[in-house]
This record gives structure tokens, sequence and C-alpha cells, in this order.
């Protein structure tokens, strides 16, 4: 049976949970999301996440703290944060070191402590890139404070994948308001509002130069590209203006990975390997949010209708290749 390796499946902790509640920003407003059943598959770590990963169809997860991580908090504070997590991760990679791999949780707010942390998570704890959740606070990922992360990331070969976080306050009262709670803040984040802010992240990485500064970083983007990778013909159309060294589509082809997130939809795959193409697709179930009974997980992969090449590479083929070229 084929391996199947799952990329986007997070955790969190009570001390990050705890860091949340005493912050002024916190979850802004999402923290209703990881309540009750979610709440306990989020925490736990064990026997609970083995025996539904058994009953998905899933072999490996790689462990990823959920939004918004430590993007929101103050620096001293997520550096250590940060670095507990990580142990804890490593810890719960090296007791099953088959079911599981890992991210690495930064503490964005502080840059240059973030960069020391990837590269000791890659290569003191075996971890396989990092996921971050878009902006920190007010500063975008592109903001020239945040180029240290990206540097350690391109040298290591390291893959960052970009989660998405709920727009900043002024955004969603100008967009995403009007309608009352919960569904102004539905509309915001899982409904909408999450994905365009993840893929808008990306496509800011482009336009900034920081692909042509380190053309070998990896990105990944989730739920099939979060948006934008559908729109890449209008998103071409940039070149009119700007100074890049590659055609925009080039970025997407090159410096792009996409992932489903748990929405399995064989018209949103065949969509994204038209764009990217094959060798750049991997799994994900984002567990625990999608996770459903009856082996769909498992089942999705086996009803595509792709060559059994590109099933294997989707399945774990991709995953593999990418993560054994990092530089331990």
């Amino acid at each position: 049976m084929t391996k199947l390796i799952a990329i986007e499946e997070h955790f969190l902790t009570p001390e990050i949970r705890a860091a949340w509640a005493a912050s002024t920003i916190g979850q802004e407003g999402t923290n209703s999301f990881d309540r009750g059943e979610i709440e306990a598959r989020l925490d736990d770590l064990g026997l609970t996440r083995l025996e539904l990963m058994d009953e998905a169809g899933v072999d490996v997860q790689v462990l990823s703290v959920t939004t918004p991580a430590l993007h929101n908090l103050e620096p001293r504070q997520s550096v250590d944060l940060a670095r507990q997590t990580n142990d804890l991760l490593a810890a719960t990679v090296a007791k099953h070191p088959t079911r599981f791999q890992a991210f690495a949780l930064l503490p964005t707010a502080s840059p240059s402590e973030a960069a020391l942390e990837l590269e000791r998570s890659v290569t003191q704890l075996g971890f396989n890139g990092t996921m971050l959740c878009g902006r920190t606070r007010d500063k975008n990922l592109d903001h020239a404070d945040l180029r240290p992360i990206f540097a350690t990331a391109a040298k290591l070969g390291a893959p960052v994948f970009i989660h998405p976080q709920i727009p900043q306050r002024s955004v969603r009262d100008a967009l995403y308001s009007g309608f009352g709670e919960p569904i102004d803040t539905a509309f915001a984040a899982f409904g909408l509002g999450w994905h365009y802010e993840a893929g808008i992240q990306f496509v800011r990485l482009i336009l900034a130069g920081v692909f042509d500064e380190f053309p070998t970083l990896q990105i990944i983007l989730g739920h099939w590209g979060e948006v934008v990778l559908f729109y890449l013909e209008r998103l071409n159309s940039l070149a009119r203006v700007t100074k890049l060294q590659r055609p925009i589509a080039d970025y997407f082809r090159h410096n792009l990975y996409v992932t489903g997130s748990g929405m399995n939809s064989q018209d949103y795959l065949q969509r994204s390997l038209q764009i990217v193409g094959p060798e750049r697709i991997f799994f994900s179930t984002d567990y625990p949010y999608q996770y459903r009974p009856g082996r769909q997980a498992r089942t999705f992969l086996e009803d595509l209708t792709l060559p059994h090449e590109q099933k294997t590479l989707f399945a774990h083929g991709n995953w593999d290749r990418l993560t054994a070229s990092i530089k331990r």
C-alpha cells in the first residue's frame, strides 16, 4: 500500500493557549474555532491521534502549531515558547519516528532569534522546515525585518509553509463585517478571508523580490494555493509594471508547492497540476479541522484519476524528495 504523508496537521499546547488568552491580540476572535472535540484533538499527540490517523489511512503526519502560532505575541515570550514547543515536538517525533515529522514553530516577532531557531530545529532537531502564519502583527511576510528567516530557509533548503491567519482588524472592518457574529468572523476566517490573506502573502514575496534574492527558496501554500493559484493569468499581467528577474508564472512553477488541506476535490487537484505540475503537489488533511471518519483521506487518494506514478508523487514522493535535500 502506498505510504501516505499528510503535511498540514495541527496541534496546540496549553502554554500557547494561555499566552493567547493573556495577549491583547491573541487569536483575534477565532478562539471559538478550537473548542470541544477540536480542542481535545489539538492537544493530543499520542494514542488518540494515532488511532484517527490509522482510521483515515494516514501513515505520517507533519506536525505544526495551529494558527496564529506565535505571530501575535511579544518577542521574549515567543522566543521561550518556540524553543519549549520545538523541544516537545522533537520528543514526540522521537517517540513515534515512523508516524510523525515536524515543522518548526518560530518567534517571528524576533526575526533574528527566529532564524536561529529555524536553524536549530532543522540541523539539531531534524525538522523539515517551518510553518508561518502570514503577517506578524502589522508586518507582512515581505517586510525587510523578516528577511533573516527566508535567508536561513534558503540556505538550509528548508521549505516554508505559509498558513492562513485572520486578516488584521482594519481589513476585517472594511471587507468582512456587517453581518454580526459569528458570520463576520467566519467570513473573515475559514469562509474566505484566511485564504486571500495567505495567498496575498505569497504574491507579496514575489513582488518584493524575495525569490530574486533567494532563488532556491521554496514556499508551500495550502487549500490548493490559497485562491491566487487560480488567478495566475491575471497575476501575470503584473509583469507590465514590475522589474522582476522572471515572469510571475515562473515563481509559481519553481518556488511554490501546493497542498489540498483536506479539500478533497479532484477538480482543484487537476487545476493545480496544470499550473505547478505533478512534482509540486503534496497531500494533507488539515487535521483535526477537516477530519472525516470513514477512511476518507485514503479513499481520496485511491479514487484519483491519475497515473500510478503521479499518485505516488502526491502521496509521499514529492515530500520525500524535497526533505531529503534539506541541509542538516
